[in-house]
């Protein structure tokens, strides 16, 4: 059964910074392309951050470019998420996501919220 669970969001002043974690299980992590994607309320879901199965290649949105860095631990099944300098509109719900072909995971999202 496949599951991906994320942790770390909440919320944090401007200018803070945040690190976030999905664990994943069930399938063979590493052969997965992993990524990060946010809905802030009444936006459509976006892209912010995707890096392939052994970790080489990594990129983020535009938005958020030298601010946000994904990585992952292949040995841990774990896709991180660091956010420095957070801005107000970082403001969203985060999910992680597996690819593989015509195969998609989601997990359930964490809520991140930038606020003074």
């Amino acid at each position: 059964q496949v599951q991906l669970v994320e942790s770390g969001g909440g919320l944090v002043q401007p200018g803070g910074s945040l690190r976030l974690s999905c664990a994943a299980s069930g399938f063979t992590f590493s052969t997965y392309v992993m990524s990060w994607h946010r809905q802030a309320p009444g936006k459509e879901r976006e892209w912010v951050a995707g890096i392939t199965g052994s970790g080489s290649t990594a990129n983020v949105v535009e938005s958020v470019k030298g601010r946000f860095t994904i990585s992952r631990d292949n040995a841990k099944n774990t896709v991180y998420l660091q956010m420095n300098s957070l801005k107000p509109e970082d403001t969203a719900v985060y999910y992680c996501k597996a690819s593989r072909f015509r195969a998609d995971y989601w997990g359930q999202g964490t809520q991140v919220t930038v606020s003074s």
